[in-house]
């Protein structure tokens, strides 16, 4: 089925998961590509694309990061905003209610991220549009969903739940996001496709296929 990926579309999708009960019952770790690649980064200023109920924008606002979140989803952003204020760090994060798709930052981060987000655009101009908001110096991270030629593949992340395959047009190789990365303005950290396997609805085994590039841009 194709989906416009527009504010409906994700309103309906934050408003319940696969069992009928509310998403904003579901606790979610970090993603743990966003652990080890930003782990060793001096905290400054972060923008989550597409976060979601907040796990990895709280995440960074633990560890003493300045961070933005911006979703499309009010339910999510609300979510987002009480969980923040129970770890204690609702003064590092600022929640954005804003299409990705449109919406313009104006100012750059030390470092942007985003998982498995997927606007109203094609998916390769939304990467671009998050790396022009990287400031000289700062980092860029994107976990994405891989593709398969041959088949699907799990979600994984907030962004879905029980393992429901992303659609072709939201999905991409490690090879398709640094072809975009002029090299006279990026340095390439991390490009790599990888699976890992989580416990999914029931106790089942969920498999992820992920792409993770990781770059830093030049002063």
């Amino acid at each position: 089925m194709t989906h416009s990926f527009d504010k409906s579309y994700w309103d309906e999708h934050w408003h319940r998961d696969q069992d009928g009960a509310p998403v904003t019952m579901a606790v979610i770790p970090p993603n743990p590509h966003l652990v080890r690649e930003v782990g060793d980064l001096m905290p400054g200023t972060a923008l989550d694309a597409g976060c979601g109920t907040g796990a990895e924008a709280i995440w960074l606002a633990t560890r003493d990061w300045q961070v933005t979140g911006a979703d499309i989803a009010a339910q999510a952003l609300s979510h987002a905003a009480e969980r923040a204020a129970a770890s204690g760090v609702a003064d590092r994060v600022q929640w954005v209610q804003a299409d990705l798709s449109t919406w313009e930052p104006g100012t750059p981060y030390d470092l942007v991220t985003t998982h498995y987000a997927h606007p109203a655009i094609p998916q390769l101009e939304f990467y671009d549009r998050t790396a022009s908001w990287v400031a000289p110096g700062g980092t860029l991270l994107i976990v994405g969903h891989l593709h398969h030629h041959e088949h699907g593949h799990a979600h994984g992340n907030e962004h879905s739940h029980g393992g429901a395959d992303p659609p072709a047009s939201a999905s991409v190789t490690a090879a398709d996001i640094t072809a975009r990365l002029d090299p006279t303005m990026w340095e390439v950290v991390t490009a790599e496709e990888s699976h890992r396997t989580l416990t999914g609805h029931g106790d089942s085994a969920v498999t992820l296929a992920d792409v993770v590039v990781r770059a830093t841009r030049r002063h």
